[in-house]
């Protein structure tokens, strides 16, 4: 019976430890900080239930264009936008509450698959032995997947009550009246997006020229276009220099001088890898510059019976591909049939209001001439679901490969982009042309025929 060790209990760890205990391994799993790693406890999970709570907001706001009225109790009416209001005390309970379940819950599957857990810091003494204090725990398979956590600004401490990280902001017991939130990446939109709904007034401070520079550009501009019909203040071009307390506020200085007055501040500024202390590098894996594990599509490290999987890696840092990554990882290391890492078939998601989900090839590969690829973009101001739901902002954009037609990427900006874009992923995965595609029924009216209505246009460019 092969004997895995792994180190970290996020995405990464438990899905290969399930893996491995179905393939017949001896599983270990060595966790410091809880099961389900940030992933569960303090990012993905805790994050997009507060955001579910702004969804509802934002709906609120919007639901008096579908002539939705509330009754003050004396027979008069009064626009919802202007009446409901949240309880970020309440709020985040319900956060905490539901990543601890979501964490006990991933514990049990792992005990009901006999997978021994071990609370404490791992380290490596060599490719085939992890210490855990005093015990040293003997491996044919090893894998490191102990995530990252978030960087912080020189000068720029967190206190945990106004200067705060994204793992901090679920302690506030009141929703903070002017929120700078600095970096305009992923976490800081989602962020800067889920409070201005709550009802904050928020500040995004970008060192870059848009917000989301790493996502599409049109979908990026619809979302900096409703940041701004929204009264949220995005300050482009403005990288922070340091973030300091004074007194019951914080001020936040940019390089160029300028300050920036508020409530609160949220660090949304990157990554680092918690790769230190582990004994990697003595024990023949390798890291990069950064500090990021170095791995092949097959998750192995530079040390033989050593792999990674996860935020440590650096690749696509999303918990859907840590938790692939940990599956191929045991796949190969125990003689199952694996199937390397195709980042170009790997879905992601923005959840901002729109949400911005993605696929495949992008539009900025194929402007740099990177790719050739057809491309085409339905704005949802033409469907008819869209127009029902009072959806005004937002688009379907579809590629494709000339000649063959074969859909080698998609963006959907929408409400709820992160259902819309599986049909998109599953065209991308299995190779369908945009025929195949647009023959397929869809729901009239639906948000989904949109897709389709993409599909359709493409094929008459080929």
């Amino acid at each position: 019976m092969a004997r895995v060790v792994i180190i970290g209990g996020g995405p990464g760890g438990y899905e290969a430890a399930s893996a491995a205990a179905q393939l017949g391994a001896e599983v270990t799993v060595v966790d410091s900080d809880g099961i389900g790693g940030s992933a569960v406890l303090t990012d993905c999970v805790p994050s997009k239930t507060l955001i579910a709570t702004a969804e509802v907001m934002t709906e609120v706001e919007e639901a008096g264009e579908l002539g939705v009225r509330l009754d003050d109790g004396d027979g008069d009416t009064v626009d919802p936008a202007n009446s409901v209001r949240v309880d970020l005390s309440v709020v985040n309970k319900r956060v905490k509450a539901l990543a601890a379940a979501q964490s006990e819950g991933i514990s049990r599957r792992l005990e009901r698959d006999k997978v021994r857990l071990i609370k404490g810091r791992g380290r490596m003494d060599g490719p085939e032995t992890v210490v855990v204090g005093d015990e040293r725990l003997a491996a044919d398979v090893v894998l490191i997947a102990t995530g990252a956590r978030p960087r912080i600004l020189k000068g720029s401490e967190p206190d945990g009550e106004r200067i705060l990280t994204w793992e901090q902001v679920y302690e506030l017991e009141e929703l903070p009246e002017r929120l700078i939130v600095v970096g305009s990446g992923v976490t800081g939109a989602e962020f800067a997006s889920a409070y201005d709904a709550l009802g904050s007034d928020v500040v995004l401070v970008s060192s870059r020229d848009r917000v989301l520079p790493g996502e599409d550009a049109d979908a990026a501009a619809v979302l900096e276009d409703v940041f701004k019909r929204r009264g949220l203040t995005v300050l482009s071009k403005s990288r922070a220099e340091s973030v300091q307390r004074r007194g019951d506020g914080v001020v936040v200085t940019l390089t160029d001088g300028r300050t920036v007055e508020g409530s609160h501040a949220l660090l949304a500024v990157g990554s680092l890898p918690n790769t230190d202390d582990l004994n990697l590098a003595e024990s023949g894996v390798s890291l990069t510059d950064g500090g990021f594990v170095q791995v092949d599509r097959v998750s192995r490290t530079t040390a033989r019976g050593v792999y990674a999987a996860g935020d440590c890696t650096g690749v696509l840092m999303l918990a859907s591909v840590a938790a692939m990554q940990g599956r191929i990882a045991m796949a190969h290391a125990l003689g199952d049939a694996v199937t390397p890492l195709d980042q170009s078939t790997v879905s992601a998601n923005v959840f901002t209001a729109p949400e911005i989900a993605t696929v495949g090839l992008t539009q900025a590969v194929v402007d740099a001439g990177g790719s050739t690829g057809l491309v085409v973009k339905v704005p949802l101001s033409d469907n008819a679901r869209a127009k029902m739901q009072g959806v005004r902002d937002g688009f379907v954009k579809l590629f494709c490969l000339p000649n063959t037609g074969i859909v080698v990427g998609g963006v959907v900006v929408a409400p709820r982009a992160s259902e819309l874009i599986h049909p998109i992923s599953l065209a991308v995965g299995a190779r369908l042309t945009v025929d195949q595609v647009a023959q397929s029924f869809t729901v009239y009216p639906s948000i989904s025929g949109s897709i389709a209505e993409a599909a359709r246009r493409l094929h008459l460019r080929n």
